[in-house]
């Protein structure tokens, strides 16, 4: 910042602007500039469409005033100068600005931050602006005698916390999740595999998008300081762990090492797209006659040819829930289906589906014949939206992920109840028809 400091440019005002166009800091340098600047950039830019490309602009002209801005996060940034100044500097400048406030609050820049340090942002705007003229905005030499810190959001917070307390387990041994002195008759823990599994298929038949979603939630029930390991086999992505979790072990082991907290909290989250068995395919045939009537046929199935294995024959979903669309002017419907009970929804313009219990390996069919509304008008023809499920197999996991070891261990050696539930439930689970 030495050269722009060095020139002859020269800042008549700044000022912090929120998404909305509210002034949340203004510094005035000269007596020259119009008040109400800020409103005419709010018009100008803030409120403008953005297909509108001259709004876009990082330079405007407004009268004899020129306006350089700069958007960070849900912030502008905006100089305004009557001088002839180097705009390219002025950018410069105010993009060591964001760097600089980013320095003193965590490495984030947004409206909440510019509120909450709002002291902090003047002191910094007296020493990095002499009468306009920009000066020093190395964070490491403002440091030195700017001490003031930053406020930081909730969720950084949150997360800084966290990331000390894995710290300071890591070097001292030390819990902070778990206080001493707890005492239980009969010592228990639950682990709760939750799986979300999400898919769109194409009408082909072919899954176009599939994932898994999962969480470990776990009750602890246990007395005294315990440490729990858990194994589980190599199916994981994206894996966050609570901060309780011994993380330079898993890294080496890939075993979950752990001191818990008392009572009910989540282990860990993951995220699978490979190796995935999908627990249910359904195949939708309609056949469209003129004007007045359509033919649905449903097939929902627990397998699938191209795989070797589904959920098996002892296991079963509950609260089986298909919805197939039908067109806006429906007038009503009847069925012929081999499981459930099916209806007719003009709310949501579908017929829906329901089996409350679907063993493994097992096929239902629904037949339908749709009547539609005579009308001499010309229909627009019909989208044909997808297909949907919603399910849920208790003690089946579509991912894989299995649980293969739970060990306690504490220094009175007490006897442990170990429970293992797993549950997979159907997040957007769709069929294009």
């Amino acid at each position: 910042m030495a050269a722009l400091a060095n020139c002859n440019e020269s800042l008549g005002a700044l000022y912090f602007i929120n998404g909305r166009g509210d002034v949340l800091i203004q510094r005035l340098y000269r007596d020259d500039i119009e008040r109400n600047l800020a409103s005419a950039f709010r018009t100008a830019v803030v409120n403008a469409r953005e297909t509108d490309a001259a709004s876009l602009a990082p330079v405007r002209q407004l009268g004899e005033a020129s306006l350089v801005y700069l958007r960070a996060s849900n912030v502008y940034l905006l100089a305004v100068t009557k001088r002839n100044s180097n705009a390219m500097m002025i950018m410069q400048f105010l993009s060591r600005l964001v760097d600089l406030v980013k320095a003193y609050c965590h490495g984030e820049f947004s409206e909440d931050v510019v509120k909450g340090n709002f002291v902090l942002i003047y002191e910094l705007l007296d020493e990095v602006l002499d009468h306009g003229y920009p000066q020093i905005t190395d964070p490491t030499v403002m440091k030195s005698f700017i001490f003031q810190k930053g406020w930081v959001t909730p969720a950084t917070k949150k997360k800084r916390e966290a990331e000390a307390a894995n710290a300071t387990l890591q070097v001292t041994g030390a819990v902070g999740w778990r206080k001493e002195g707890i005492r239980y008759k009969k010592n228990e823990v639950f682990l709760d595999v939750i799986e979300t599994v999400s898919m769109l298929m194409s009408a082909q038949g072919s899954v176009l998008r599939c994932d898994v979603q999962g969480r470990l939630v776990m009750k602890a029930f246990l007395s005294g300081m315990p440490d729990i390991k858990l194994g589980l086999n190599e199916k994981l992505e994206d894996v966050t762990f609570h901060p309780c979790v011994n993380l330079g072990r898993f890294n080496a082991e890939k075993v979950v090492s752990f001191v818990p907290p008392d009572g009910e909290f989540e282990l860990m989250k993951y995220r699978c797209t490979e190796g995935i068995t999908l627990p249910f395919k359904a195949v939708a045939l309609i056949t469209e006659h003129g004007r007045t009537r359509l033919d649905v046929t449903v097939k929902a199935s627990s397998g699938w040819l191209f795989v070797k294995s589904t959920f098996p024959v002892k296991l079963f979903a509950t609260n089986v829930v298909l919805l197939v669309p039908v067109p806006d002017q429906t007038a009503r419907a009847t069925f012929n289906l081999s499981a459930g009970k099916a209806k007719y929804d003009p709310k949501r313009h579908a017929l829906v589906w329901k089996i409350k219990k679907f063993a493994g390996e097992a096929e239902h069919t629904l037949t339908a014949s749709v009547e539609l509304i005579a009308t001499v008008r010309e229909r627009k023809p019909w989208s044909r939206p997808p297909l949907s499920m919603n399910f849920q197999v208790p003690m089946h996991s579509a991912s894989g992920v299995r649980v293969q070891y739970l060990k306690v261990w504490e220094k009175s050696s007490y006897k442990v109840d170990k429970w293992v539930r797993k549950l997979c439930k159907s997040g957007d689970y769709q069929i294009r028809l």
